[in-house]
């Protein structure tokens, strides 16, 4: 397959624009409530998670499955793992060494404006007499969640790109959704995550696949092609 003349990005700049402005308004309102502790979203976080330790307790057997998807299927290693042989491919199949680059570079991104927040914000977890899993580092935002959120959403730039087939899109896009709705929810049941920290993993790596992919197709894939 050969990339389509003109991505979405480089054809739609208003609708990519909005999306990008209303991204980092709310990633950016979230670290500002969080990074203040405002009351009634503590209050929240500490109810959901709170109830849904609660039945992680209960159902031991849906507790053990949430542990395997988030250990290994939806892990940040696995999600990176994906990412890299998707590098490789764009180098071996296609021998678009600068797409790869960029891609790898996304990736790269992600994980230290994750890691950065992480330390800037310095949220503790959640704390159980009866943990059901445990995890490091601070909780803000989760990396689970921004992590697969990156990767998936690259993969979908990228079939988008390529112009992949109605079934393939289609295949591919519930996939996605899955993965990074289900990480989420596997965090929060696993009690190692508050809500706020799950959206916010959502919200910053979406906005960081939208400014990355925007960036590409208006500055570095018109070049590529003269």
């Amino acid at each position: 397959m050969h990339p389509v003349r003109l991505d979405s990005t480089t054809r739609r700049p208003r609708p990519v624009l909005a999306l990008a402005t209303a991204l980092a308004l709310a990633s950016a309102l979230l670290l500002v409530l969080v990074a203040l502790r405002w009351s009634p979203l503590m209050g929240l976080d500490r109810d959901i998670a709170r109830s849904l330790h609660v039945r992680a307790l209960a159902e031991p057997g849906v507790t053990h499955v949430n542990r395997v998807l988030t250990d290994w299927v939806w892990d940040p290693w696995t999600m990176r793992a994906l990412c890299a042989v998707i590098v490789l491919a764009l180098v071996w199949r296609l021998r678009d060494w600068l797409l790869a680059g960029w891609v790898a570079a996304t990736c790269l991104v992600g994980t230290l404006l994750q890691q950065g927040l992480k330390a800037a914000v310095d949220r503790p977890r959640p704390q159980w007499r009866e943990p059901v899993d445990s995890a490091h580092y601070a909780a803000f935002p989760s990396g689970h969640a921004m992590t697969a959120t990156v990767v998936c959403a690259l993969v979908l730039w990228l079939l988008r790109r390529y112009g992949a087939g109605r079934a393939l899109w289609r295949t591919t896009l519930t996939l996605a959704v899955v993965s990074v709705l289900g990480v989420g929810l596997t965090r929060l049941w696993l009690g190692v995550h508050w809500p706020s920290d799950v959206l916010a993993g959502w919200l910053f790596g979406g906005l960081t696949v939208v400014v990355s992919t925007a960036a590409y197709g208006k500055w570095v894939a018109p070049n590529a092609r003269s």
